[in-house]
């Protein structure tokens, strides 16, 4: 495992960030359509001149929503909560000392104030209450109303960059991966309960002491994709066809459920692979899928011999997830103990091959941890 604390990881990955050139031709094509989609509407509402006085905090909000959509800086509720902050604070200093220089410079530092305090952080919030104080007649003359086509801009832009983004593969706003809780309980998830934690990123964070535009949630995902990085290095080639089991026992659709639960007790098995005909794995029966059958009605069958009538194609699961012999082991690791799973079918040109069990995997992490310590 790498032995780096998570702000010092952060630091390094920062540093280093550097898109791909498809994604800077993806975000400058949804800045330009963005901001010419917000100026249009705003003329059409209010007129060109107006809109004109609000491009400047238009076009750097642009940046922000199109070349880093996954900052914390460039969520919605930074974009709408800022400029709404920008323009009330501005509206008031330009009442109460006048369009100058002076009370464009303090409305800013109490936007800036107002973005911490209510956790609506977005730079261009700076540039409205800039644009608000010393804009020209046409926005002069809106008075207290001049909010309105701050905010026009804002929902605008934001509305282009939902659609936008979305449609060319980035997923925006950002919102954090669920937690599958397949026991129902108050425990943490497995993969939660060791390694880094909530907390210990709270702290790296707060020892950081600087303003960090990226989401905790994205912070933990680096560094849980560096940790998996390394554990590959770390275990070299070792892939599902080096711990997987080969002598197979399985079923087909037409087999019953009585002739499935007899094979399981016969080898001591808890899932059962069921191929067709051509011997393409169509599905895979389990204890839990049985035991299913059994609370819907099928424990009189089996409790008299029965269960002969019920073919597997019935009570098995469909489909299936597999993976292919070269899979590397730490890639099986968050199948078999977050998704519930209890084995893995193992294919090859489509064909099944072996079953790669959470018994297997533990063996061989087992075995991997020897060597090294060896």
């Amino acid at each position: 495992m790498i032995n780096l604390s998570p702000a010092t990881l952060f630091s390094r990955v920062n540093s280093a960030i550097q898109p791909r050139p498809q994604e800077w031709l993806r975000a400058g094509v949804g800045a330009t359509l963005g901001i010419l989609a917000s100026v249009w509407l705003c003329q059409w509402v209010f007129g060109l001149p107006v809109a004109l006085l609000l491009i400047g905090p238009v076009g750097a909000s642009a940046i922000l929503l199109f070349a880093v959509p996954s900052g914390t800086l460039a969520q919605p509720r930074a974009v709408l909560g800022s400029y709404l902050l920008a323009a009330l604070v501005a509206t008031a200093a330009a009442q109460v000392g006048g369009h100058t220089l002076g009370m464009a410079a303090l409305a800013t530092g109490l936007t800036l104030l107002c973005m911490f305090l209510l956790r609506c952080l977005h730079p261009p919030g700076g540039a409205v209450a800039l644009s608000v104080v010393l804009a020209g007649p046409a926005l002069q003359q809106l008075g207290e109303l001049a909010i309105l086509p701050v905010m026009l801009h804002a929902v605008a832009l934001l509305a282009f960059a939902l659609i936008y983004n979305n449609l060319t593969g980035v997923r925006y706003p950002k919102r954090p991966a669920p937690v599958i809780d397949l026991q129902h309980t108050r425990d943490v998830p497995p993969a939660l309960r060791v390694g880094i934690t909530d907390a210990d990123l709270d702290a790296a964070l707060d020892e950081f002491g600087e303003f960090v535009d990226i989401t905790r949630a994205d912070l933990a995902q680096i560094i849980h994709t560096t940790e998996v990085s390394a554990l590959r290095r770390h275990m070299g080639a070792l892939c599902a066809a080096d711990v997987m089991s080969r002598d197979l026992h399985w079923a087909t659709p037409d087999t019953s459920v009585r002739e499935a639960l007899q094979l399981l007790q016969q080898h001591r098995l808890r899932v059962l692979p069921v191929l067709d005909e051509a011997q393409q794995l169509v599905g895979i029966v389990s204890l839990v899928d049985l035991a299913d059958f059994a609370g819907r009605g099928g424990r009189r069958l089996l409790r008299r011999g029965g269960g002969q009538k019920t073919p597997l194609r019935e009570v098995m699961s469909s489909p299936v997830v597999a993976v292919d012999q070269h899979c590397h082991i730490v890639e099986l690791v968050p199948l078999l103990s977050e998704r519930g799973l209890h084995c893995l079918p193992v294919l090859e040109q489509g064909r099944l091959v072996g079953l790669v069990t959470q018994t297997d995997l533990i063996a061989a992490l087992h075995r991997d941890l020897l060597r090294h310590l060896a």
